[in-house]
């Protein structure tokens, strides 16, 4: 099992954060290895896209499914595989620190099981480890591009 706890301080509204967040048109392309998404239901989506860790190149679909939504708070999920197997489970929580200043926390654990699961754990560290700066600046930057609109 693998946990990966993300903080940013964003010079940004809450209610602009969460008018991002609300469509997952603005965030999911923004994953390292996007390929598409599909929205299911207000629930689920559906998300595909390409791992590269190392020596194992793999598409992946997951499935979120949103357990909680409690705008402009909480929103969490869990991941399953396209085969409905528990695969992890997460939360993006904001929190308004002033009008123009929120502090925002993502949160994200992954525990593979089966055969594979200590390979597939150990590769997703390596992944998440990698990837965890990257999309906390893209999204970011991303976020004051849609402030600034």
């Amino acid at each position: 099992m693998l946990s990966d706890l993300q903080h940013l301080e964003l010079d940004i509204p809450i209610e602009v954060i969460w008018d991002f967040i609300r469509d997952e048109n603005n965030w999911a392309p923004l994953v390292p290895g996007y390929i598409q998404h599909e929205k299911i239901n207000d629930r689920q989506i559906c998300w595909e896209f390409k791992s590269d860790l190392g020596v194992m190149k793999k598409k992946v679909s997951l499935l979120i499914d949103i357990k909680e939504w409690n705008e402009p708070a909480r929103v969490s999920f869990e991941l399953k595989r396209s085969n409905e197997k528990y695969l992890g489970e997460g939360y993006f929580e904001a929190k308004a620190l002033n009008r123009n200043k929120t502090r925002v926390t993502g949160f994200l654990e992954i525990n593979a099981s089966g055969p594979m699961g200590t390979l597939a754990n150990s590769l997703f560290k390596k992944a998440l480890q990698k990837s965890d700066e990257e999309v906390a600046s893209v999204i970011s930057s991303k976020l004051e591009e849609f402030h600034r609109r």
